[in-house]
């Protein structure tokens, strides 16, 4: 199984090596360590140099980077905020256990980031917001929806895409320095939570682009080696047919690749990933997390322009052809060079092997960086799966703090300070480094298969509700808040039904007989997730059409179809009202005047006692506290307006472009689309 993020499917995550056998035996050395030790100075570099170029005092400036992007940071940041640790390992590990079906999330990934460039974005742009709990509360009104996504989204950050690429990298930086996994994993947070609360979203977004580069070329030299290693494509083609394990269970498949590894659409009834789901099911959670999902959307958002976010979408579209090439074929070739170890068919061996019964697969990327690589390359693939770690970890940590703190704390305090606003949201960054250490021993206890189960339930039978409500809110009119509450309610109650089935009858071994009730066993987790999509879409158009229309505030600009509208300014209406409505409320005003001048003048003497007690604090202590305020890009702040209202921010945001670039950029789409269409037929 796969999940549309782009975490690949493979049996299960790599188990800790105190519980495991051998594994890679290969130590770093000097010059290893040396190449580390440049990677973290190039990144501290790249996010000093951001946090000082960037306003981080607002925030826009903190959540959406001023909105000052170009579409290459925008772009690299959305490819390297989608590959994390758990992608490397496990993405290789379903090339190594089954084929290259697992590449079919990825290339479902390219149509899907720009289906968020052309289609999403625009409606997005439009309407003016900062997170996707905000834009369904403008479309829907109300604050119930908003508050149920907000909570959703963060259940899915912290206990499913934390834990597992926290965990993925943890362990291989636990192979390679022989750490505990508690201070690998501490330290790793430490440094990306340094920048994520100081830099905001500029820093994450100019430090990805710089991981993505180093990505791209480590893991690009690690396949050029394993390809050199197997003897080339012919070599792969022929090898992994017959990379079959010298240990198996008599009379069984354990340990066999299968017959239709090299195929991407497969048998529609007994593959594990038959094509009418593919083409269905798996687009419809995909597009939950390219197109609604707020860690992608939030670095579109971050753009200068649309025509920027269109460039970034191109160009992680691009990019993600890459994953083939650099992560799955190098887990193939991993098990025509180790078949006994990456492709034990015996869970005795196995568990001799990893430490898990189940399967070896997903040591297959570790196995090839340190039994492969030379001294120094080495090194440069650890810096690798470090930058694949925090930079999933920074894209999370950010978005998860927009959300709690513009959707969650602004729900609860909504005369909240910018001040308070700036402290709370990089403060919940530093609660979400705590909640990532107290649950590696919950993820170290979901060893063996269940935890990426879990993990591909939530992708599953979650989403496709959540991309119901969006798709229908933002290209159907007539959807409202009722409609699109019950189908998300009841969509997730029955998607948690089907998960929990999962759970208490997991998939059997090769060896042991299929006793799993029928829904279980004979409806494939991609084609439920088309019944449940058709499900959620047909009770979000019955309740709607039963109940009444949605508000004309509740349209403008926040549809396909009215993104153009003219923008209401409602306080115009105050301006130019009639002397009769004028002369009908006098008292009412003489009120709200009188309300006004007590507000100020008590906001005027908590001023003049704050400024007071910062002059009577000392020069040193005034230092050491500037110091820290510019850190966190917070003093010009304090010292402006430390307790002023969030200013409103303007909804107006222009969807004109460029006839040429737009030309230009819609070329590009063309001919992207062209390499999709050639790919995907090719392996088809």
């Amino acid at each position: 199984m796969a999940s549309s993020q782009g975490t690949s499917a493979a049996p299960s995550l790599p188990p800790t090596p105190s519980t495991g056998g051998p594994g890679p035996q290969s130590t770093l050395v000097v010059v290893d360590i040396v190449v580390l030790v440049v990677y973290f100075l190039l990144v501290l570099a790249v996010g000093l140099w951001s946090m000082w170029k960037t306003k981080r005092s607002t925030v826009d400036g903190y959540f959406l980077a001023g909105k000052s992007m170009s579409w290459w940071p925008v772009g690299t940041s959305l490819f390297a905020s989608n590959v994390g640790s758990g992608h490397f390992i496990g993405l290789a590990g379903s090339g190594a256990a089954a084929g290259i079906g697992a590449v079919a999330y990825e290339w479902n990934g390219m149509l899907m980031v720009l289906l968020l460039g052309w289609l999403f974005l625009p409606i997005y742009i439009a309407s003016g917001v900062t997170t996707m709990p905000e834009f369904l509360q403008r479309r829907f009104g109300g604050k119930r929806i908003q508050l149920f996504i907000a909570i959703l989204y963060l259940f899915i950050y912290i206990f499913t895409k934390i834990s597992v690429d926290m965990y993925a990298g943890a362990v291989f930086i636990q192979q390679a320095l022989q750490w505990n996994i508690y201070v690998a994993v501490i330290v790793l947070l430490l440094i990306t939570a340094v920048y994520t609360v100081a830099g905001g979203l500029a820093a994450v977004i100019y430090t990805d682009a710089a991981q993505t580069g180093i990505m791209l070329i480590g893991a690009l030299s690690l396949m050029g080696f394993s390809f050199v290693e197997v003897g080339g494509w012919n070599g792969l083609l022929e090898g992994y047919a017959s990379a079959i394990p010298s240990v198996r269970v008599p009379n069984t498949t354990c340990g066999l690749p299968r017959d239709d590894a090299f195929h991407l659409f497969r048998d529609p009834v007994t593959s594990d990933l038959p094509w009418p789901g593919i083409i269905i099911g798996m687009s419809i959670p995909s597009m939950w997390y390219w197109c609604s999902d707020q860690v992608i959307v939030q670095r579109s958002l971050a753009a200068k322009n649309l025509l920027h976010a269109k460039g970034g979408s191109l160009l992680a579209a691009y990019l993600k052809i890459l994953p083939f090439f650099m992560m799955l074929l190098p887990g193939m070739i991993s098990r025509i060079l180790y078949p006994d170890e990456v492709a034990c068919g015996d869970p005795d061996v196995c568990k001799k092997v990893c430490g898990n019964s189940v399967g070896c697969s997903d040591i297959a990327y570790a196995k090839l960086v340190m039994e492969l690589l030379p001294s120094g390359l080495r090194g440069l693939m650890m810096a690798v799966m470090i930058a694949a770690l925090m930079s999933s970890l920074t894209s999370i940590f950010n978005s998860s703090s927009t959300i709690f703190t513009l959707d969650l704390w602004r729900h609860l305090r909504p005369r909240a300070s910018e001040w308070e606003l700036m402290i709370v949201g990089r403060s919940f960054v530093l609660v979400l480094v705590v909640i990532s250490v107290v649950w590696i021993p919950v993820v170290q206890a979901s060893q063996g298969g269940q935890l990426f189960i879990y993990i591909q339930s939530i992708s599953t039978y979650l989403q496709p509700p959540v991309s119901i409500v969006f798709l229908a809110g933002c290209f159907w009119r007539r959807t409202n808040e009722k409609g699109a509450f019950w189908g998300l309610v009841l969509g997730l109650l029955v998607g948690c039904v089907r998960m929990v089935l999962d759970f208490v009858y997991p998939v059997p071994l090769c060896f042991e007989e299929d006793t799993r009730p029928v829904v279980v066993k004979d409806v494939h987790y991609l084609y439920f997730s088309t019944m449940l999509s058709l499900f959620c879409m047909l009770v979000v158009v019955s309740v709607s059409l039963a109940t009444e229309k949605p508000s004309p505030e509740q349209i403008s600009r926040l549809t396909w179809f009215s993104r153009f509208d003219p923008v209401d300014e409602p306080k115009v209406d105050l301006e130019v009202r009639s002397t009769e409505e004028m002369s009908r409320v006098p008292e009412e005003m003489d009120m709200d005047r009188e309300e006004s001048i007590v507000v100020e003048q008590e906001q005027k003497e908590q001023v003049h006692n704050e400024r007071k007690d910062s002059a009577a604090s000392g020069g040193s202590q005034s230092r050491l506290t500037k110091a820290l305020y510019w850190l966190c890009g917070m003093e010009r702040q304090r010292e402006a307006t430390p307790h002023a209202p969030p200013p409103h921010r303007d909804t107006v945001s222009s969807l004109e472009e460029k006839p040429c670039l737009r030309n230009m950029v819609n070329a590009n789409l063309l001919i992207c689309l062209s390499v999709i269409v050639f790919i995907i037929s090719y392996w088809a």
